[in-house]
């Protein structure tokens, strides 16, 4: 083998060292961000629908509370308390020291109507219409699935506490046809 070959082969395996190097580095990455930045998720029912539909697929980021406490409107992926292992998503509607009360659908934060314009038009509510008044305790909170008739939520197991969320859901990205940030 002459100078020439020896040469060729050692770029060769440069090359091929650079490859297994970067895809390392690509797993290692994706990884890293799936861990602790964005995770997807998949919506099994109808509780949240018309938002999000059965089979629609999210990303969640999982870091934004760290940085911004969770604000009622948001939807988040959570914890349920009755089942740790399990991942829900309901849209945030009150946090620690605000009164909720349900009357005919309507929704009232501290005695004052709050638009829903997430609900579906001409919404009718004909399951637990009427709830509370309830105050949130602090470092907690009430939750609801946009799909009220359809939606085991804060109404009937109490308040989510902090430590069981995720984070906040940002983006359907399949069907392709839903693609959307939320």
């Amino acid at each position: 083998m002459d100078g020439l070959e020896k040469n060729m082969l050692r770029q060769q395996r440069s090359a091929g060292r650079e490859i297994l190097e970067t895809i390392v580095i690509a797993l290692v990455l994706a990884a890293v961000i799936r861990i602790f930045v964005l995770a997807p998720f998949w919506i099994p029912s109808a509780s949240m629908e018309p938002t999000l539909d059965i089979n629609d697929h999210i990303l969640v980021n999982k870091l934004v509370y760290d940085i911004w406490p969770p604000a009622p409107g948001n939807i988040i992926v959570f914890h349920p308390p009755m089942d740790p292992s399990a991942f829900w998503v309901k849209r945030l509607i009150a946090t620690g020291g605000q009164t909720v009360a349900l009357r005919q659908g309507r929704l009232y934060i501290n005695g004052k109507e709050v638009p829903q314009p997430y609900l579906p038009p001409g919404f009718k509510a004909t399951v637990k219409a009427n709830y509370g008044p309830v105050t949130v305790p602090a470092g907690s909170y009430f939750v609801l699935g946009d799909n009220r008739n359809n939606s085991e939520d804060s109404r009937y197991w109490g308040f989510l506490p902090r430590n069981n969320i995720v984070g906040k859901a940002v983006l359907i990205y399949w069907p392709l046809d839903r693609v959307r940030i939320l």
